[in-house]
C-alpha cells in the first residue's frame, strides 16, 4: 500500500467513532460540527489546495442564485468545466493538486451538480404550484433553496468527503432532521457490513505481493508465454476489486456510525437516490411508533457478492460504487443525446472517463464498455430468437450462465488494465500482448449475435425466454 492509500484507511477508521459521537448530536452539531471536521481534513490533507473546493462551492451558488430553473445544466458545466482547469493547472504556474484534492473535488463535482438538479426541481414544483408528489424524485424534494452557509456545510460534511457514498442534499438534510437517532440502530449493521472487510484487506495484500501491476511493463513480462499473460490480468484485476471493496465498506460504516442515510425499509431507498416512497418519518421527521426496520441502502456503494457473481456486463456495473452510478443514470444517462442504449451508455461512459480524469486509459477502458453490452445484447437477442433463451436465461448456475459469467469477468479483467496503467502506451502495449482479446472477442460476438438473430427462425412461442427482453442499465460506469 502508498503512504496515501494508508491515510485514506486511517481516515476512514477515524471517522467511525465521529460518527457515534455525532449520532445524537442535535441539527446545529451535525451541521456545523460535521462541516468542521470535513474542512478540518480538507486543509490537512489538501494544504493550498483547498482554494479549489471554495471555488466550485461558491461558483454553485452564484448559479442557483441566478438561474434556479435551469441551473442543472449551468452547474454541470461549471463544475465539470473547472475540473479541467484543476487537471491543467501545472500549465498556469499553479502547484499541481495532491491526490487527496483529487479526491474531494471529484465528489464535490457530484455533489454540486446534484444540489442544482434539486433546486430545478423545487424551482419546477413551485412555478406548477404543486404541493405533493407520489413518483420519484419528487418524493426527496427540498424545501427551500440553501443560502451559501448551508452549501458549504453540505459540501465539506465530513461523510463521504474523500471516498464517498455520494449522497443528495435531501439526504443530508433528513439526517440533521433527526428526531430519533437514539433508535436508529448502528452497531449491528455496522458490524454485519465490516466483517469481510479484514478478509478482503488481507487478500489484496496477498495478491497484490504476489503480482505487482510494475511487472507488466517489465521485459521479462514480454518474453513471457501467452497464456501467462493472459492470466496475469486476473490477479490485477482481483487486487482492484478487493482494495476498492475495503475502502468503501469502511466508507458505509462511517455513514452508518452517525446514523447517516438511515431511513425506514418502508421508504424502499435506492443507492443515492434515497426513497422512493413517501415516508412521513423519513421524509418530515413526524413523531410516532418507530419503525420496526431500518436500512442503509441510500448510502450502499458496493456489493461484493453481485459484482463477483452476477452474470452480464451490464448488471455488474449495478453493483459497483452503486451511488455514483445512480448519479450517473440520474444526470447523465437519462439526458444523453442519444435514443439507443448502446450510445447512450457510450455517453455516460465518456463522461464518466473525463470525470475519472485525463489519462488515455480511462477513455480506452470505459469506452471499451459500450461494445461489451452491444456484443452482450446482440447474442442474447440471437439466441433468445433462435432457441427462446439467452445464455443467462433459467437457472443461474446453467451452462450458458457460466460461460456468460467467465466472459464479463475476463471483459473486466481487461479493461481494468487500462485503468490501472493509464498511461496510452503501457495500455496499448498490454493490449496488444494478449492480442485485443476482448476487443476482437466482442466483436466477434456481436456479429455472430446479429447473424442468429437474421439468419435463425423466430423461437417457439411455447418456449419463451424467462427473463423477456433485456433491461436497460441503471447507470453505466466502472467506477
Amino acid at each position: 500500500m502508498t503512504p496515501e492509500e494508508w491515510t485514506y484507511l486511517a481516515v476512514l477508521l477515524l471517522c467511525i467513532p465521529i460518527g457515534f459521537l455525532f449520532k445524537r448530536g442535535g441539527h446545529e452539531v451535525k451541521q456545523y460540527g460535521g462541516a468542521a471536521v470535513g474542512l478540518l481534513l480538507t486543509l490537512l490533507l489538501c494544504h493550498v489546495h483547498t482554494w479549489h473546493s471554495l471555488v466550485t462551492i461558491l461558483g454553485t451558488w452564484v448559479i442557483l442564485c441566478l438561474y434556479p430553473r435551469s441551473c442543472h445544466y449551468l452547474t454541470l458545466g461549471w463544475t465539470f468545466s473547472y475540473l479541467l482547469f484543476f487537471r491543467t493547472v501545472t500549465f498556469f504556474g499553479l502547484p499541481a493538486p495532491t491526490p487527496f484534492s483529487n479526491a474531494v473535488q471529484l465528489l464535490l463535482t457530484l455533489k454540486m451538480v446534484g444540489l442544482a438538479n434539486e433546486v430545478q426541481e423545487l424551482s419546477q414544483a413551485k412555478k406548477q404550484d404543486v404541493a405533493s408528489f407520489s413518483k420519484s424524485p419528487a418524493v426527496g424534494l427540498i424545501p427551500s433553496v440553501p443560502g451559501l452557509g448551508q452549501i458549504l456545510c453540505y459540501g465539506y460534511c465530513y461523510v463521504g468527503l474523500l471516498t464517498g457514498p455520494f449522497y443528495r442534499y435531501r439526504t443530508y438534510l433528513d439526517w440533521l432532521q433527526q428526531l430519533d437517532s437514539w433508535a436508529i440502530p448502528s452497531w449491528r449493521p455496522l458490524v454485519v457490513r465490516a466483517r469481510l472487510a479484514p478478509v478482503f484487506g488481507l487478500l489484496f495484500l496477498a495478491v497484490s505481493q504476489l503480482f505487482p501491476l510494475a511487472y507488466v511493463q517489465s521485459e521479462a513480462f514480454a518474453g513471457r508465454a501467452l497464456p501467462f499473460r493472459l492470466f496475469y490480468m486476473v490477479p490485477i484485476f482481483f487486487a482492484f476489486r478487493m482494495r476498492f471493496y475495503v475502502a468503501w465498506l469502511c466508507a458505509e460504516c462511517t455513514c452508518i456510525a452517525a446514523g447517516f442515510g438511515a431511513y425506514p425499509t418502508a421508504a424502499r431507498a435506492r443507492p443515492g437516490g434515497g426513497p422512493t416512497v413517501l415516508c412521513p418519518r423519513a421524509e418530515e421527521g413526524a413523531p410516532g411508533a418507530v419503525p420496526v426496520e431500518y436500512d442503509y441502502e441510500t448510502i450502499k456503494n458496493i456489493d461484493p457478492y453481485g459484482t463477483d457473481f452476477c452474470v452480464r456486463v451490464r448488471d455488474g456495473m449495478r453493483y459497483w460504487n452503486m451511488t455514483v452510478q445512480w448519479w450517473l443514470a440520474q444526470y447523465i444517462y437519462k439526458s444523453a443525446p442519444f435514443r439507443s442504449y448502446v450510445m447512450r451508455s457510450a455517453w455516460t461512459m465518456l463522461i464518466s472517463a473525463y470525470w475519472h480524469g485525463l489519462h488515455p486509459g480511462y477513455y480506452l477502458s470505459f469506452l471499451t464498455i459500450p461494445l461489451c453490452l452491444a456484443a452482450e445484447g446482440a447474442m442474447e437477442a440471437g439466441l433468445r430468437r433462435r432457441w427462446g433463451a439467452g445464455p443467462g436465461a433459467g437457472a443461474e448456475r446453467s451452462w450458458g450462465a457460466w460461460v456468460h459469467w467467465f466472459l464479463k469477468m475476463r471483459a473486466y479483467d481487461y479493461m481494468c488494465m487500462g485503468f490501472v496503467l493509464l498511461e496510452l502506451g503501457h495500455t496499448l502495449r498490454y493490449w496488444r500482448a494478449v492480442y485485443f482479446c476482448v476487443h476482437a472477442g466482442a466483436l466477434a460476438l456481436l456479429l455472430l449475435g446479429r447473424a442468429l438473430a437474421w439468419a435463425g427462425p423466430p423461437a417457439s412461442k411455447e418456449h419463451p425466454s424467462r427473463e423477456g427482453p433485456p433491461r436497460p442499465a441503471q447507470g453505466p460506469g466502472l467506477e
